[in-house]
């Protein structure tokens, strides 16, 4: 990109939802400012849920330094309404998704851009590394990068591009949202895959490239992972049920996980010799996986490796049935399973 060939390039309305972030904020934004798309061609747009640490102090400062960052208000507090009013807010052609808890590598913008005017997707997205900042979430980062942690999500871990049905944060044509409608404000998780099923049903595709990276600051501690795979796995039934085919295999087996272990306190109560056995094969496996993470990335995490993958499997599949009674029962297609097993979804 020369000097006298930027002025061509598309205005990119960069939307980050924000709230309490005085930890990572400026890591964020200085990563976000040292990007090689050409300043004068984005606009940063930070939506805060009315911190009261000192994010908007913070915010605040670099607005002073670049005229392109603004901070924009989110009385509701909720992530899904911060993006619409960023979005509703935004001058650029290209609209980014971007999270307050990341820093972005130097390219991020840029490739963005790229893939979405090159590869006729409808939202693109990249890799999410997880990264800790002390021995808990160092922990937590080396569980949440596994496919036996966190499943197919390959967000994760792909190594080449792939058309897949939800990316972490996205980058879209503003007309694309105008088209199919903004974030639905009536998911307060799980908003992203809601919107990005919209997408999917109108005929657009999802791209996942490893071309686009960024660090991502993981959950400070177990109690607030916990928390957040509860509402991961409450929302997803949500989803699942405006939108039955939208399920995935994945969805699936948190829930059955919680079904099997509880077989055993049922076997117990029958007298059965033979009720450790779910909850036996279940820890069994944890710790063999613990083992062999912890071989190749430190023997130290072990310990503390095997509650945090209970956490993320059980917290999720807990949180599975509380959507259950929250919004009633999906409606889980066969087929639509079945054809994702088989690698035969739509995407």
């Amino acid at each position: 990109m020369t000097d006298n060939t930027h002025k061509n390039l598309p205005y990119v309305s960069i939307v980050m939802p924000m709230r309490n972030e005085e930890h990572f904020i400026a890591k964020c934004l200085d990563s976000i400012m040292a990007n090689d798309y050409p300043v004068d061609r984005f606009e940063v747009l930070i939506v805060d849920g009315m911190s009261n640490d000192n994010s908007r102090k913070i915010v605040g400062d670099y607005s002073k330094k670049y005229r392109n960052i603004k901070l924009l208000d989110n009385p509701k507090k909720i992530r899904v309404t911060a993006n619409n009013i960023g979005i509703k807010a935004a001058k650029g052609d290209i609209i980014l998704s971007m999270d307050a808890h990341v820093i972005y590598v130097q390219d991020y913008i840029r490739q963005c851009v790229d893939l979405l005017e090159t590869t006729g997707a409808a939202n693109v997205g990249g890799l999410q590394k997880a990264v800790g900042y002390n021995y808990i979430t160092n922990v937590i980062a080396l569980a949440t990068s596994t496919p036996f942690g966190i499943g197919d999500a390959e967000f994760r871990y792909l190594e080449k591009e792939k058309w897949v049905d939800t990316v972490y944060l996205g980058a879209w044509y503003k007309k694309t949202l105008d088209e199919v409608g903004y974030f639905n404000e009536n998911w307060i998780r799980n908003g992203d895959y809601e919107l990005n099923y919209r997408i999917r049903k109108a005929g657009g595709r999802i791209l996942l490239s490893p071309k686009i990276k960024c660090d991502y600051f993981v959950r400070g501690s177990l109690s607030k992972l916990a928390k957040q795979y509860l509402l991961y796995g409450t929302w997803r039934v949500k989803t699942i049920k405006a939108h039955p085919d939208s399920i995935r295999w994945r969805h699936l087996l948190p829930p059955l996980l919680i079904l099997w272990l509880i077989f055993s306190p049922v076997l117990l109560a029958l007298g059965s010799k033979f009720w450790w056995i779910p909850i036996g094969s279940y820890l069994l496996y944890t710790i063999l996986t613990s083992i062999g993470i912890s071989i190749k990335k430190g023997l130290k995490y072990f310990p503390l490796l095997n509650p945090t993958l209970w956490i993320l499997h059980i917290y999720w599949g807990i949180g599975f049935f509380i959507g259950i009674f929250k919004f009633g029962p999906p409606k889980i297609r066969i087929k639509t399973i079945l054809n994702d097993i088989l690698g035969k979804s739509k995407l």
